[in-house]
Order: C-alpha cells, then structure tokens, then sequence
C-alpha cells in the first residue's frame, strides 16, 4: 500500500478531531472520504499533509511512518493538498498563482512543461493566465487551485472538497480533469459531502462519523447497498 492510516487521533488545542480513523490507499487509486459536515474527513487531509500533529495511531507512507512537521515536509514526499476554499492570492495572475506551487528544484527546472499540464488540462485558464484570480469565476478558481497542486508534481493528491462554489457545469469539467490526472497515475484521496458523486469517481471510500471510521468498502458495493443509502446517503 502507499498510504495506511491507522487507529489515526488527532487534537486541535484541548479539543479532539479525530478519535479512531483508517483507510488504506494503493498506489494509483483513487479513494473517497465522506460523511456529514465537521465529521473529520478535512482534518484527516491536514494530518496526511502535515498540517496537524498526530495525537494517537500512525501513518505510512511507503512503507515508512509518515512524520512530516510541515506542509514542505510532506511536499518533499509528493504530498500535496489542495485545501477547501481554494485560497488563491486574488491579486496575482493566474499564471502567478501556478508558479507558486513548483515546490521543490525538480518541479522548478520543468515551468514550462507545468504551465503547459495545466493548461492542457484547464483550456480556460490558458486565455486567462495574465488575469488577476479574484476576478475568475468559483469553478476557474477551484482550476487554478488544482493547477497549482499539479506544479508540484504530485505522487498523492489530496482532495479538500473541490466542488464548493462550483456551477454544475464546470464541476462536470472538473471531474474530467481529475479522471486523467488519475490515468497518468497520480493517486488520489477525495473528500466531498456530496456522497452519490464521490462514490461515483472513486474506487473504494470510508465513512467517518464523529471523527471515527464507521465504514468502508468498494464504490459499487456501496452504492448498491440499500442499509447503507438508507443511513448514509442523507448526509451529503
């Protein structure tokens, strides 16, 4: 497995997130979290990509625990978040706001063949790279939120619900995208409250309720469940 997250607990201040969350991802996989609101499934992202300590359990990262301090640490691994809300600097450009994510000596020596991934990718923005983000839509945003993740060259690639704000039509667009992202063998973990379209794009997924793993098992499976679309799928 590339990722195995196990009996994972995580605390923010005196507060706990996380009780008692695991999944495992393969390499080349694409694997949801869902559940309700404030379940713990962002929480889960930041402490894969080093943004929160880990209070109880572990994380493995091929084959080795996975103890990033940081964002650049995990980076460094092939990491990358891309988090809720996008968080762009609406004054730069587009084409600004992609540079800032070649992290690292490898994905800065290869800008260009970057720019050009995203754009293949993203058409729209490629028309739009010199226009400053805060004047793009939410769905062009999020394109350039997942763009700048890309720069990075990522190995694993976590999704922090990226259909928020985002018209119907350009989150099918979107979903496009991050298909042949997958197909050219980046890994993928999606969080989305939004149940029946996860579990249509990925492979296998976990529920997390109240910051615990309550379920997990293969797309298909799942949603050919009735026990389960019964109890669950009125969470998204």
């Amino acid at each position: 497995m590339m990722l195995e997250v196990s009996h994972l607990a995580v605390d923010h201040g005196k507060l706990r997130a996380l009780w008692d969350v695991s999944f495992s991802v393969g390499e080349g996989q694409r694997v949801g979290l869902v559940g309700a609101n404030g379940a713990g499934k962002s929480t889960t992202l930041g402490a894969i990509a080093g943004l929160y300590p880990i209070a109880g359990g572990a994380i493995v990262y091929d084959g080795a625990p996975l103890d990033s301090r940081s964002p650049p640490d995990a980076l460094s691994r092939g990491i990358v978040l891309v988090p809720e809300g996008r968080r762009l600097f609406g004054e730069m450009t587009v084409r600004e706001n992609l540079r800032m994510g070649a992290y690292g000596a490898r994905a800065r020596a290869a800008l260009n063949e970057g720019y050009d991934r995203v754009f293949t990718l993203f058409p729209v923005l490629r028309d739009k790279q010199a226009q400053p983000a805060r004047e793009l839509s939410g769905g062009q945003q999020q394109m350039v939120a997942i763009g700048r993740a890309l720069m990075a060259r990522p190995r694993l690639l976590l999704l922090d619900e990226p259909f928020i704000g985002v018209a119907p039509i350009l989150v099918d667009d979107i979903m496009t995208a991050l298909a042949a992202i997958a197909d050219g063998g980046v890994t993928m973990i999606l969080v989305d409250q939004n149940i029946r379209r996860a579990l249509r794009f990925v492979e296998r997924a976990s529920v997390i309720h109240n910051g615990r793993t309550v379920l997990a098992g293969d797309s298909a499976a799942l949603l050919a469940d009735e026990n389960f679309a019964t109890t669950f799928m009125g969470l998204d």
